[in-house]
């Protein structure tokens, strides 16, 4: 039997598949032989990847390879304490690669814990209360308010039964269930004879058939889609693996090319092994996976004070490169909390101001504020007494019991000054006639000294035809426009009676109260998240479960979509679509659809996942924020998974790669804006490390050409390396986000770190840095200078010119004069403790024994502070011509 069909089976076919009577449930002994055949109601873990296979994999990428042959390098020259930092190095990367990638497997785990524990069945004939993992098909279960629903189960009988499904399939409001079969093509969140794993019954009771356990349900479909979603690489490391597989091969080539060079003039292939050797530890940037780590680990502390919790440590930069984020609606742009917006008594529509559960706002007529009026406040109380929820204060938070809508019935008579307490006390109810689907309406009967009230509240086109002496067309009129505005609207009324019980019958000649309109509202500040997002560039579709017309309506407020935008103009195009039209679509028609369409509603959990897809087809870098157990397929497969920390199931966050702390749709924003500022500090550390290691290349490569002595020694190589990406490169990483980073468009997805501006720097600065060093050092030669004293010159040459385009490089499109000087000072703690590094390093005896320097005068250091200004002058009016 498909599962799929199992919603629109009779009943009587449905027990005969399943060879059960629903009075009786199954036997022992068949339910323990159905056991042993479908397995434990559980959804089974995958055993991953080992640690040893993780660790494997950290140490193979191509830029840590790179980093392992400087290590082997510098080994083979027997200097072990830099070839000890540099493995060293590689070591804890792959450990913390090791350990991050370990956690994804959690999301499973997570999953198997969101299956109820115990369920109460009937076997035997007898009421038992079991184990939920011994559940079977054909168990029939029993269902009452406070339960979590412990398989997939079609409902054989039920009295007001209702379960809150928001975690599945997005819906916000409770689902009224019943035991009627629906037709085979009914979407998932329709199927309201359903009730599913892991979701809960806010009301009533009921009695259902388990169709489906374990892995065979749609819990269990989506853990499979969990397992099954691959990897994804973010465009950080994508980039990164294609450049250090570039940035290889170009050192072996010129190594190679070095080493024929010299062989062809007639030297030692010893010395011109060296020499090569030589070439590859100076162009090998030794600094730059450490300093990709340092300046991530410093994006995810900034990013924690901004209430964005990382898990993934390349998830820093890739949700800078976002281009669209696909977010879902309840409680992700909105609340997850019912709220009465509008009221419409005695002729006047009030506005009603505040968020959630919190009792707190302001009556607006006309947008001035005023108290709420005597019929408005009739209304309320009717809201307050027609009424089964609890709203209390509990732990500094309030907290609400039963049904959402009722709750924000009760909030709202709290706005206007009433409550609960004194209202049930001076109108004690006397009876109560449920809510009733094919009525949807409910009543209750209270006394008021000598009198008895009814009172009754409903849906609009049920409550109006009993009431008398009414303008049906404007009341028609005024609920059409507030539910145009996506809000759920109910009609109020009361009767004057005598009775001391009540009937349906006695709901007639009603007087009419008014209609209250409620929401679940926007967050106050995802407005103004939505907004910052498009203008920097980021496109915010809308991914929902709920109803379209409440999408739209709440995708309009936020400017998700507007009725005079382009969109609007598109004839072929809807402003939303819905999970059913989306089934239809090829994936090539919905690649060319969610281009043009921001809101998706009704959609199902591989919907998501198919949307996600879609838009990865067309080249963007997606952003998935989402907090329900139907949101982690597409949470995993996405560029970058955000989940809602405080609302999210265990499910999303583990399947994340970002938790926001404060479930705030704008704290993306911040993040987006961390994110930006720390891929711009990585370029900012590349753009000054690659001249530097070309340069140092350049030079080899020059010296060997032009068959004269080294002007720096392989050591002193390692020396400028080590010291100047700790001292020089890494302040980088603590440079201040710039003025417009949330001004800029995103970066093109495809565009590579290594671009035509970057290789023209790297091009310029290490022709300037060959010319200075090679210049100096046989300037010095001519003049009777040592080789030691020689090379000592050329070796501080590099280095002053490197801590001058440190300061151009705080900022790659403005001059060095425009950029705070004090806003940075880490930058001129390195710049001064190279200094006196060097220092020591040309003048200590140890340094010079060990490094074959030399001390030099005042002449040679005037000649190394001009060539290092005349070099940042040089790049600064680069970066002014290429500006212009």
């Amino acid at each position: 039997m498909n599962p799929s069909d199992w919603h629109a089976l009779e009943q009587d076919a449905l027990l005969a598949h399943h060879a059960v009577a629903p009075a009786h449930g199954l036997s022992e002994e068949e339910a323990t032989a159905r056991l042993e055949r479908h397995g434990p109601n559980a959804l089974p873990m995958a055993s991953g990847k080992s640690v040893w296979r993780r660790l494997f994999e950290q140490l193979a990428a191509p830029l840590v390879l790179v980093l392992i042959a400087a290590g082997l390098v510098t080994a083979f020259l027997g200097e072990w304490l830099d070839s000890s930092v540099i493995l060293g190095v590689v070591a804890i990367n792959a450990i913390i690669g090791t350990l991050q990638e370990g956690k994804a497997a959690e999301a499973l785990a997570a999953l198997a814990r969101s299956v109820a524990s115990e369920a109460t069945v009937l076997r035997a004939g007898r009421r038992r209360r079991i184990d939920a993992r011994h559940l079977v098909p054909g168990d029939i279960v029993l269902l009452a308010a406070g339960d979590k629903v412990p398989a997939d189960l079609r409902i054989l009988a039920g009295k007001e039964l209702h379960t809150v499904e928001a975690q599945l399939t997005g819906e916000s409001l409770p689902i009224e269930k019943h035991a009627a079969p629906l037709p085979p093509q009914t979407p998932l969140a329709d199927r309201r004879n359903m009730a599913y794993a892991g979701t809960i019954v806010v009301r009533g009771q009921g009695l259902g058939l388990v169709v489906a356990t374990g892995q065979a349900t749609e819990t269990g479909r989506i853990a499979g889609m969990i397992a099954a979603a691959p990897e994804l690489a973010t465009p950080l490391t994508r980039k990164m693996a294609a450049f250090a597989q570039r940035l290889l091969w170009v050192i072996l080539g010129l190594a190679a090319f070095t080493f024929a060079i010299g062989i062809g003039r007639g030297e030692s292939a010893f010395e011109m092994f060296m020499a090569a050797v030589a070439l590859a530890v100076g162009a090998i940037p030794e600094g730059l996976p450490a300093a990709l780590t340092i300046t991530l680990a410093i994006g995810v502390a900034r990013m924690a004070k901004r209430r964005a919790i990382v898990r993934q440590l390349p998830a820093v930069e890739a949700l800078g490169s976002t281009t669209v984020i696909c977010s879902d609606k309840t409680g992700t742009l909105t609340e997850n909390a019912m709220t009465v917006r509008a009221l419409f008594a005695g002729g006047l529509l009030y506005e009603i101001t505040g968020h959630g559960y919190t009792p707190e706002g302001d009556f607006l007529l006309d947008g001035r504020k005023v108290g709420a009026g005597e019929t408005a406040r009739e209304l309320l109380l009717a809201g307050l007494l027609c009424n089964d929820a609890v709203l209390a204060h509990e732990h500094g938070q309030w907290q609400i019991a039963g049904d959402p809508t009722e709750a924000a019935l009760l909030v709202a008579a709290r706005k206007a000054g009433l409550d609960e307490a004194t209202a049930n006390a001076l109108y004690p109810r006397l009876d109560t006639l449920p809510f009733d689907s094919s009525r949807q309406m409910m009543a209750t009967l209270h006394r008021v000294e000598d009198e008895r009230i009814i009172y009754v509240k409903g849906a609009v086109e049920k409550v109006l035809p009993l009431c008398g002496d009414i303008d049906v067309t404007m009341i028609e009129t005024t609920a059409n426009d507030l539910a145009r505005q996506g809000m759920r609207v109910l009609a109020l009324a009361r009767r004057v009676t005598d009775a001391d019980t009540l009937g349906w019958d006695d709901l007639a000649e009603l007087e009419f109260l008014g209609l209250i309109g409620m929401i679940d509202p926007p967050r106050p500040r995802a407005i103004a998240a939505v907004k910052a997002c498009h203008h920097a560039g980021i496109r915010v579709k809308m991914i929902t479960g709920d109803h379209t017309e409440t999408a739209l309506a709440i995708a309009r407020q936020l400017n998700i979509v507007r009725d005079d935008g382009p969109q609007a103009a598109q004839q072929d195009v809807a402003p939303a679509l819905t999970g059913r039209q989306l089934a239809a679509l090829d994936d090539v028609r919905l690649a060319e659809v969610v281009r043009e369409v921001d809101v998706f509603a009704r959609v199902e959990p591989e919907q998501k996942l198919r949307l996600v897809k879609a838009l990865q087809a067309n080249g963007e870098i997606v952003a998935m924020t989402g907090d329900g157990v139907n949101d982690a397929p597409a949470l995993k497969a996405a560029d970058i998974g955000i989940a809602m920390g405080m609302g999210g199931t265990e499910v999303a966050k583990e399947a994340a790669a970002i938790v926001l702390a404060d479930d705030n749709f704008a704290t993306i924003e911040a993040a987006v804006e961390e994110g930006r500022g720390i891929y711009d500090n990585i370029v900012k550390f590349i753009t000054w490390t690659l001249p530097t290691n070309f340069g140092e290349g350049l030079v080899i490569l020059a010296a060997i050409a032009a068959g004269t002595t080294l002007p720096i020694t392989p050591l002193q190589i390692l020396w400028i390396n080590m010291t100047t990406a700790v001292l020089l490169g890494l302040p980088l990483a603590f440079e201040p986000k710039e003025h417009d980073v949330m001004r800029r468009p995103p970066r093109p997805p495809a565009a590579p770190i290594l671009d035509r501006v970057l290789i023209q720097r790297v091009l310029l600065l290490g022709t300037l840095m060959l010319a200075a060093a090679f210049g100096l050092f046989l300037l010095a030669l001519e003049r009777g200078a040592q080789l030691n004293e020689a090379r000592s010159i050329a070796v501080n040459v590099f280095v002053m010119i490197e801590t001058v385009f440190l300061f151009n490089c705080r900022s790659l499109s403005r001059p060095v004069w425009r950029v705070a000087p004090f806003s940075n000072p880490w930058v001129w703690a390195g710049a001064g403790s190279m200094l006196l590094l060097q220092l020591t390093f040309t003048y200590l005896p140890v340094f010079q024994r060990v490094f074959g320097t030399a001390a030099i005068g005042l002449s040679a250091w005037g000649e190394i502070l001009t060539v290092g200004l005349l070099a940042l002058m040089i790049m600064e009016g680069e970066k002014a011509l290429r500006h212009r």
